[in-house]
């Protein structure tokens, strides 16, 4: 099905208004809509911890120069650079795929994760509300979520996932790879500070809502050394487990960050790329599954070292029990009956 550009998307509803959180864009983004066959894709690959992941948005406003989903932007015939940035396809009838697949008989009610490509927090998020009304969905049938976000527009739904927690069983996962604002904002123009989401990690801690760390992607001679700082400083405000990643650098995303790292560290830039060749056996990126998200090498081996040496310390929750959907518990799903009816018809 073609996409549909439309040209003013903010505020579709007269009685709703958005406000920025931060510093507003220099630029606002081409808005496509997107009528999805189904929105719940499966993964199989052991270098991701979840299963199951809905993304409502495809394309990022957060631009993280790192970010690995960028070469998916392709499969529309849109560039994995600024297009991704810029370009953003919102699957407009999420929500209603969402509940066909729970009533599918074939669903059984396993974790789902939000979002497994890009933030389902984005910006647009505060108009489109797609992500809000997945997850009343899941609060319907109570099926067990987890969410990764850099986003502090989370906050918006805090009854709605204190709610989830209750009922189905909730983590969110709060990526913070940088406490220098200044790097932040260079690699990650389009994302909240790491002051605005650690703010976030408090005041879902603060209503019980399960917190977690992900210190994602660390990325050797930049942010390696604020390892100890973000634990520290996440657990201070509620983070209670954690993961990490290496940095993950795809053919078409190669570029877009060296660039950006380039322009905005040029005396680090070559030391940064050394480093992580020295994580990946002399590549800048390894594609093997099992072995994308994590080094090898002493290097690798020394940072992993730091990282499990102060989460230990802090009392963090690593390994297996903290992955993004895992639990060993009975999933509390259900059908509500044929009688619920959660859209318009």
């Amino acid at each position: 099905m073609p996409l549909r550009s439309v040209s003013n998307p903010p505020n579709p509803w007269a009685s709703v208004a958005a406000e920025w959180l931060e510093e507003a864009p220099v630029a606002l983004p081409t808005v496509y809509e997107e009528e999805a066959k189904s929105v719940i894709s499966t993964n199989r690959s052991p270098d991701v911890g979840f299963r199951h992941s809905v993304n409502p948005y495809r394309g990022c406003w957060h631009a993280c120069a790192y970010c690995y989903a960028r070469p998916s932007h392709q499969y529309w015939d849109l560039g994995a650079g600024t297009d991704f940035d810029r370009k953003i396809i919102v699957k407009v009838n999420a929500a209603q795929r969402l509940q066909a697949a729970f009533d599918a008989r074939s669903w059984r009610g396993e974790p789902i994760t939000f979002s497994g490509n890009t933030d389902c927090y984005q910006p647009l998020e505060a108009s489109w509300r797609l992500t809000q009304r997945c997850l009343e969905v899941c609060l319907a049938y109570r099926n067990p979520v987890c969410i990764i976000t850099k986003s502090a527009l989370i906050r918006r739904d805090l009854d709605l996932l204190a709610q989830l927690h209750a009922t189905a069983g909730l983590v969110v996962f709060v990526s913070i790879p940088f406490l220098d604002e200044a790097m932040c904002r260079a690699i990650e123009p389009g994302a909240p500070t790491p002051k605005a989401r650690l703010a976030t990690m408090r005041a879902l801690a603060e209503r019980g809502i399960p917190v977690g760390l992900a210190l994602a992607p660390i990325i050797p001679a930049l942010n390696e050394s604020q390892i100890p700082a973000i634990l520290q400083a996440a657990y201070d405000h509620g983070a209670r487990r954690a993961f990490r990643v290496l940095l993950r650098l795809p053919r078409e995303v190669e570029p877009v960050f060296t660039e950006r790292l380039h322009e905005a560290f040029p005396d680090r830039a070559a030391r940064v790329l050394a480093g992580l060749r020295d994580c990946r056996d002399g590549e800048v990126n390894v594609s093997a599954f099992g072995a994308r998200m994590r080094g090898t090498g002493e290097r690798w081996r020394m940072i992993e070292q730091v990282f499990d040496l102060h989460a230990r310390r802090l009392g963090y929750t690593l390994g297996e029990d903290a992955s993004v959907g895992h639990t060993n518990e009975p999933s509390p799903f259900r059908r509500p009956g044929p009688q619920l009816s959660l859209f318009d018809s």
